[in-house]
């Protein structure tokens, strides 16, 4: 009773801060510059962790660490290809899109990428948004999927009811402070994670790293490998290009993008790399540890996990005070918080700016669009619930399929945009078009 109240208050605690911040942001919101992109006013820290934040969701405290604790050394593989990513989504994308952007005068990427190509018919945007909405609605969906399952592990909630809580949390500020209450909570709340995933496994293995090789092996030698699957069975070269290959993703994440293109300036942008890439390589270095620490964890004290993707809660509950876990596992709840108010408000702005403005309603006002995309925060969170209503849905699976989306329909034909004077209307239409419609046939 004493841990069940300790965690509550602290969870209750967390999120009053969350919607302070989100009042504080809607006091700053006056139009929909401001709404979906802040006023294009963020310094590095804010951009940095904001990106990094919404980048990460609850994969990285639920799904990597349960992949960690199912393949040890094997996810490294794909650790090492977010890594190399981000930086390079940074070093190649960041500054030439933040430039066109505000030269184009473009909030959404689709509106870039539309104004980019003088695309009169505005098919590139009205697809482009087409793509956004579905792939973020999965994407969204493993951020509810993630809260479902901290909800129900912690307070022992039904997971539908669990799922509904999670939603509501993420919806409350998201839906007034925009752009504003979803950078600077995620500011906070990149900082808690990576600050979780440092202490949890330095905790859990009390006497020292040096011994983790050992006791590894002890259990399974195959998960001390880059080269086998835990089975023995080797790696092919489509499975290492495969988990590696995530990296080349970024290049097409609408939410992280917009973090580019709010900046306030080209310099700030070059401070922000640095810390977005020191921030992802603790942050994942932390998760791959968490979950083979965990499992030397579980081998050794004999409990039964019958979900890897929540070693981690696990790890919180059986080794701190309550207090303690309570502001630790908060951290799970920032990732989902995190990710999913800035695919919310990134779904949002490809309905009110990409379809409702260039279909319906071309002179709407500023305020319209705001009050249209407040409404539209509303339903898609909605159906992103629907989705995530199923308990064994992992919360890997659903990023994967969202990850490969956008990469696929967006990161060509964006670097492209950027860097070849020759790409023309018609090819950023058929790459956009060729490369999301073989990721929803393919999967």
């Amino acid at each position: 009773m004493e841990n069940s109240f300790a965690i509550t208050t602290t969870f209750i605690a967390y999120l009053i801060l969350m919607l302070a911040i989100g009042v504080i942001a809607y006091q700053r919101t006056k139009n929909s510059s401001d709404y979906f992109l802040g006023g294009r006013s963020l310094g590095p820290w804010p951009a940095a962790l904001s990106a990094g934040a919404s980048d990460m969701s609850g994969w990285l405290l639920l799904g990597l660490p349960g992949y960690a604790y199912a393949a040890g050394i094997e996810a490294f593989w794909l650790a090492g290809g977010l890594l190399v990513g981000t930086w390079l989504n940074w070093l190649i994308n960041a500054k030439r899109l933040r430039t066109y952007s505000i030269t184009t005068d473009a909030l959404t990427l689709p509106e870039f990428l539309s104004r980019r190509f003088n695309d009169k018919s505005k098919m590139i945007q009205v697809i482009s948004a087409f793509f956004i909405l579905l792939f973020f609605l999965f994407y969204t969906s493993s951020g509810l999927v993630a809260g479902g399952k901290l909800f129900e592990t912690v307070f022992g909630l039904d997971y539908t009811t669990a799922v509904v809580i999670g939603t509501v949390c993420v919806v409350s500020y998201t839906l007034f402070g925009g752009f504003l209450a979803v950078s600077w909570t995620d500011l906070v709340q990149g900082l808690l994670m990576a600050a979780a995933l440092m202490i949890v496994p330095i905790a859990a293995m009390e006497g020292g790293f040096s011994d983790l090789g050992g006791q590894l092996e002890n259990i399974n030698p195959e998960l001390l490998t880059l080269w086998n699957d835990s089975k023995g069975e080797p790696l092919s070269a489509i499975a290492i290009i495969s988990l590696v290959a995530w990296g080349l993703g970024y290049f097409g994440q609408p939410h992280i993008l917009a973090r580019f293109k709010a900046t306030r300036s080209n310099k700030d942008l070059t401070t922000a790399r640095r810390i977005a890439v020191i921030w992802t390589a603790l942050s994942m270095l932390g998760a791959m540890l968490v979950g083979i620490v965990g499992l030397i964890y579980v081998n050794n004290s004999g409990v039964t996990v019958d979900d890897g993707e929540k070693i981690f809660m696990l790890l919180v509950n059986s080794l701190f005070h309550p207090v303690i876990a309570g502001i630790l596992l908060a951290a799970i709840l920032a990732a989902v918080m995190s990710t999913a108010d800035s695919q919310l408000l990134v779904s949002s702005s490809a309905l009110a700016e990409d379809f409702y403005k260039q279909v319906f309603k071309q002179d709407a006002s500023s305020e319209e669009i705001v009050m249209v995309g407040r409404i539209a925060v509303i339903g898609i969170s909605i159906v992103a619930l629907l989705l995530a209503m199923t308990p064994d849905s992992s919360v890997l699976g659903l990023v994967s399929y969202a990850w490969a989306g956008f990469g696929a329909a967006f990161g060509p034909a964006l670097i492209l945009s950027l860097y070849w004077a020759r790409m023309n209307r018609n090819g950023a239409l058929a790459g956009i078009l060729v490369g999301g419609i073989t990721i929803v046939v393919w999967k």
